[in-house]
């Protein structure tokens, strides 16, 4: 007698990301309790079992959700706020100002609400978030039934959520122990660059993490300029500062990384180390290139992010795979550097790696959670279909995305979100636009 199963997913195409570079034609994928519970051919499935919900997606590719390793979610209410200036004009005039006078709770759980809704659009399952009020973040991740990864901000300075480096850590270590029985909620530790947290800071933290064993999110090596600060304050580059302090191990998300010296990159390979790419934040802000094609090659985990959509200025995690894997080609000067299957794994797999979720999602295995998207290849726009894979990474755009599960809920039906009210989401975001227009600075 055929099993009884809560969703039964019939695919023109499966690519599951593990084994590299596989694609499943015909295939179905069983999902029970909120996990893959079997990928096998229809005819088999249809024999197997039946299902409570049996879709079928006869031009669609079904693959894991993707995880945007890098954001500051809520900065999507300043998307466009300040474009086209360099990078520390940018912040000193219009961002630090902004986020000064008006970030708070309210700022970031709308803001945050309106990212989610952004990503889970474009097929994003999984963020890793760093900025103020992470516990607002929180919140708006579990009532959109999203993963996240929410960062435990740190600074050397003063803002609207904390006043000290205790005051910090207080309150980070306090929601790390909040989220531990949250099923689709993670912590990080983030401080937010070498530049703005001290060395003891920064090696309080590394205890901290290793102690309860969570990753150590941090913006390292940027730009040139602040590599360059940093050597002529400090003596040594940011990253072995990071090494001295013992924070370089399989902990460390270390974030753009556009300013690399051979040794660096072998360094990072032999640490364990993981490096969160964001392609189209440094080329818009100027910042330089990640040598990711090298760091690929070295064996380091390299995975992809958008960066906040006040420097980007979207949250389009299709749009980073195909300026990833062509930037990197042309910083490599080889055009079968950063392959395909290569930059898709980047987006799931390398992502739930860096955060340390890969035993959990990243890719469709049975027993893996339901994190799963559906993109639509029936188009003009996308045929004709030779290879799915590198359909996904040099053709797709995220309006393709026709459905997303998380742990095996249905987030988006037919493009339609199911557990957030697009109308509201977008008057509260016109609302922040009129209040932070009219103070800031021309």
């Amino acid at each position: 007698m055929p099993q009884v199963v809560t969703t039964l997913l019939d695919a023109r195409w499966i690519v599951p990301v593990e084994p590299a570079g596989q694609v499943l034609e015909y295939h179905s994928l069983a999902i029970h309790g909120g996990r893959i519970l079997a990928i096998l051919p229809q005819a088999e499935a249809a024999t197997r079992y039946t299902a409570e919900n049996h879709l079928c997606f006869d031009q669609h590719v079904l693959m894991p959700g993707l995880i945007n390793a890098h954001t500051h979610a809520s900065m999507t209410l300043m998307r466009g706020l300040a474009d086209d200036l360099p990078l520390m004009r940018w912040l000193q005039d219009h961002i630090w100002p902004a986020e000064m006078r008006w970030v708070d709770t309210h700022f970031v759980r709308d803001g945050t609400r309106l990212a989610i809704a952004e990503m889970l659009r474009g097929g994003v399952t999984c963020f890793n978030d760093m900025y103020f009020f992470p516990e607002a973040t929180a919140a708006a991740a579990r009532e959109a039934g999203m993963r996240a990864c929410v960062g435990l901000i740190a600074l050397d300075f003063p803002s609207a959520y904390a006043r000290t480096l205790d005051e910090y850590l207080d309150k980070g270590l306090a929601l790390h122990e909040a989220l531990e029985l949250e099923p689709l909620l993670h912590t990080a530790f983030a401080p937010h660059a070498p530049y703005t947290v001290s060395a003891p800071a920064l090696e309080r933290i590394g205890l901290l993490a290793a102690d309860r064993n969570i990753p150590v999110h941090i913006h390292v090596h940027e730009t040139a300029a602040e590599v360059a600060q940093f050597v002529a304050e400090q003596g040594c580059r940011p990253l072995e500062r990071l090494e001295q302090l013992g924070l370089l191990s399989s902990r460390l998300l270390a974030v753009h990384l556009t300013q690399m010296e051979p040794g660096e990159i072998e360094q990072l390979a032999q640490a364990g180390a993981h490096v969160a790419h964001c392609p189209e934040s440094n080329l818009k802000l100027a910042s330089g290139f990640c040598p990711t094609a090298r760091l690929d090659a070295a064996g380091v985990n390299v995975a992809i992010g958008t960066d906040g959509a006040a420097s980007n200025n979207d949250l389009d995690l299709f749009g980073e795979l195909r300026t990833a894997a062509l930037l990197g080609k042309g910083i490599a000067g080889d055009a079968a550097a950063l392959p395909a299957e290569r930059v898709l794994r980047m987006a799931t797999l390398n992502g739930a790696q860096a955060l340390g979720l890969d035993q959990e999602t990243g890719s469709l295995e049975p027993g893996k959670s339901a994190d799963i998207i559906a993109i639509d290849l029936g188009a003009l726009e996308a045929e004709p279909v030779y290879h799915p894979i590198s359909q996904l990474v040099y053709a797709t755009g995220r309006h393709q995305v026709s459905d997303v599960w998380v742990a095996g809920q249905r987030l988006l039906a037919e493009r339609q979100l199911t557990t957030l009210d697009t109308q509201e989401i977008i008057q509260r975001a016109r609302s922040w636009r009129d209040r932070i227009a009219a103070t800031d600075r021309a």
